[in-house]
């Protein structure tokens, strides 16, 4: 949040709904590869009865966790990165990194 009363602009409420759009969609994606790869041959091939249970079952495990896991992720990660205007333990706007370059304050 910013220091103007609690409130956030719009360029700050964008990027929030830019990253849990984001979030939401990998963790979509990724699920469903998970599914697909662990649960597809249960569902093309002609397997025996308790291995196919066992496919699914654990796709149909794994494909939810690894959903919340990314958003959470993803969320946590984008909370904790720097913000333009937020200041670091010395209490200085921290500078951008430029490898070969001297700290303009030295």
């Amino acid at each position: 949040m910013t220091t103007h009363g609690g409130r956030r602009d719009q360029a700050e409420r964008d990027a929030i709904t830019v990253e849990i759009g984001y979030a939401l969609f990998s963790a979509a994606f990724a699920a469903a590869v998970v599914f697909g790869a662990v649960a597809g041959p249960a569902l093309l091939f002609d397997l025996q009865d308790t291995l196919s249970r066992v496919l699914l079952r654990t796709g149909l495990v794994l494909a939810p966790v690894l959903f919340a896991a990314r958003v959470i992720s993803v969320l946590v990660r984008f909370r904790q990165a720097p913000r333009p205007g937020d200041l670091d333990r010395t209490g200085r706007t921290p500078q951008p990194s430029q490898p070969g370059r001297t700290n303009p304050d030295s």
